[in-house]
């Protein structure tokens, strides 16, 4: 999943932004200030937005009512050093969908962010089961008919966002800005060496997982009976 922090605190943002990468998995970008939280907090393809309140030039409370105002339907998880009720009422009714008081606990905060990825995707238990491909998405582990599938960080991340979207197409330019941040320089070849790793370690039983549509990108089949996707 993809995650933009918004925080012009450096440590604290690089902080938070190790900790998404390294310990879930995330492909996170960092914004500075208010007014790069609104240009980059327009864009749909983050999965998470975590917002500080305290920003130059434009507020953590402005962004948030700029972005919703924009589209923009990711979850986001407000960093606040304002505890009052009545402020942390008014963030949730601007659109805000959690809040953490600073200082705050990066484990917590990954367990919240966890959370909120999982809610804004319509999964609310920790772990996908289709058919007999089961995801953890604590322990980062894929299982087929209770086999343990090794699978790298990347093949990983890929098959967990088509997992959130078993009947849909997904294109490689969406995985691309789904699993990787900016600094990565965008080829799309790079996800088919990914996905074709990945269908290789899945099929190890027979049945085919990850559906190619030429020029249009790909699919999970969960809804495909197993024998449908032995055939494939």
């Amino acid at each position: 999943m993809r995650v933009l922090v918004v925080e012009d605190e450096e440590r604290v943002a690089e902080n938070i932004a190790a900790a998404l990468r390294e310990n879930a998995g995330q492909a996170v970008d960092i914004a500075r200030s208010g007014a790069d939280g609104v240009e980059l907090g327009r864009q749909p393809n983050y999965d998470l937005i975590v917002l500080d309140l305290m920003l130059p030039e434009i507020s953590g409370a402005e962004v948030l009512r700029a972005i919703r105002s924009r589209g923009q339907t990711a979850p986001v998880l407000v960093l606040t050093a304002v505890a009052e009720k009545a402020s942390i009422v008014s963030l949730l009714n601007a659109g805000a969908d959690d809040y953490l008081a600073k200082p705050f606990d990066l484990g917590e905060l990954l367990a919240r962010a966890k959370a909120l990825i999982r809610r804004g995707k319509g999964v609310s238990h920790p772990r996908i089961e289709v058919a007999d491909l089961v995801i953890d998405t604590i322990e980062k582990t894929v299982t087929v008919a209770g086999k343990l599938v090794e699978l790298s960080p990347t093949e990983y991340r890929a098959l967990e966002y088509l997992s959130h979207r078993p009947r849909s197409i997904v294109s490689k330019q969406v995985l691309l800005e789904h699993l990787y941040d900016y600094n990565w320089e965008h080829h799309s070849n790079v996800i088919e060496a990914h996905i074709s790793n990945l269908r290789r370690k899945l099929n190890r039983g027979g049945s085919q997982w990850i559906e190619t549509l030429r020029g249009r990108g790909y699919r999970l089949l969960a809804a495909v009976p197993a024998e449908r996707r032995a055939a494939l």
